[in-house]
């Protein structure tokens, strides 16, 4: 690919972080990283997917080598932790009991189509917490929750929504949160999950809302702000306790919980963070994503050149002798003419869909 075209991405990108254009630039740049991807052997066909490859271009600002090597840290800590095979290794039965002391749930929607994470951090018990579960099981509920709203909460949204969800809005309630909350357990957990979650989940959340931000709150924010990626910070809204009139202009009213100011209670599901509410649990959006019903024209498309994901390995583009040449002087495109053509007629779209 050309330097003009990798510039005009990196100029471009944080412009328009959040805007999901089937853009010929930005394909051509996943099929770039894809091909350095699989000429490395760091393809694996479960993770042969043009979104995710989007979201670590994104997320070092299309830097190709950059990428590369966040994309290889990633599938190495996955093999190391078992994120793959997590939905089915593992099984947190204190959940019951570890939402008493630490209240948090996915619930809803916000007016996009995004799904909602809330957490009442003030109301976390550091001490009775850790008498029901570890922090090494909570390390892996937590990844285990991340591989639910990958493979299941964001495509269900995306059918609910008729477009690409790739993000999540959370909503982190703050009220009465101080140092008891920051005890050094608590500070060591939210630390690797930080540090796991910018490291492996890269540009997933789209907005964060904190509301009830006291003065103990302002310490503990302090204390975490500075291991933020600034870009991660700069989604972030700090608000205090008149928030609910911003809640309601992203969240309607039906989908927020009454305890953040909305008419949701969710009566018979034991509370609105028990209920796991969305489109996520509706057995006809399940059964259209795991059918492959939802398929778009943008996937079908990518599946042109993507492998066979029975196959351990996907299959890489064919490419002209020209194509290749250039690509290898550095001049233009790696894409072959044909190719090109075949992304370019899909800038029609005005959103990629998942």
């Amino acid at each position: 690919m050309s330097d003009k075209v990798w510039s005009s991405l990196q100029e471009t990108e944080s412009e328009n972080s959040d805007i999901r254009v089937a853009d010929v630039e930005e394909q051509v740049a996943v099929d770039t990283f894809r091909q350095a991807l699989i000429m490395e052997n760091l393809l694996p066909a479960r993770h042969d997917n043009y979104h995710m490859m989007l979201r670590f271009l994104r997320a070092r600002k299309f830097n190709l080598e950059k990428a590369k090597r966040m994309w290889a840290d990633m599938l190495q800590w996955r093999k190391d932790f078992g994120a793959d095979t997590i939905l089915e290794d593992f099984q947190f039965n204190e959940l019951n009991e570890v939402l008493k002391y630490y209240p948090q749930g996915y619930h809803g929607m916000d007016k996009e189509g995004r799904p909602i994470y809330i957490e009442r951090l003030g109301q976390v018990d550091m001490y009775k917490l850790m008498q029901v579960t570890t922090a090494e099981r909570y390390v892996k509920y937590h990844i285990q929750e991340f591989e639910k709203t990958l493979s299941i909460r964001l495509p269900a949204c995306s059918i609910a929504a008729k477009r690409c969800i790739d993000s999540s809005l959370t909503i982190l309630d703050v009220q009465g949160v101080g140092l008891k909350n920051l005890i050094k357990p608590a500070r060591e957990v939210i630390m690797q999950l930080l540090k796991i979650d910018n490291d492996n989940y890269p540009e997933t959340l789209h907005r964060l809302l904190i509301i009830n931000a006291g003065p103990g709150f302002r310490l503990v924010w302090n204390a975490i702000r500075p291991f933020l990626d600034p870009k991660t910070a700069s989604k972030i809204d700090v608000l205090g306790t008149n928030y609910q009139s911003k809640l309601l202009e992203i969240v309607d009213d039906s989908e927020l919980p009454d305890f953040l100011g909305g008419s949701c209670t969710c009566a018979n599901e034991g509370g609105c963070l028990r209920s796991d509410k969305g489109p996520w649990t509706d057995q006809n959006t399940l059964q259209m994503h795991f059918s492959g019903e939802t398929k778009t024209p943008i996937q079908t498309l990518m599946s042109k050149y993507e492998g066979n994901h029975g196959d351990d390995k996907p299959q890489s583009t064919k490419f002209t002798d020209k194509s290749i040449a250039e690509s290898e002087s550095g001049n233009e495109n790696i894409a072959s003419a044909l190719t090109y053509q075949d992304l370019a007629a899909t800038a029609v779209y005005e959103e990629v869909s998942c």
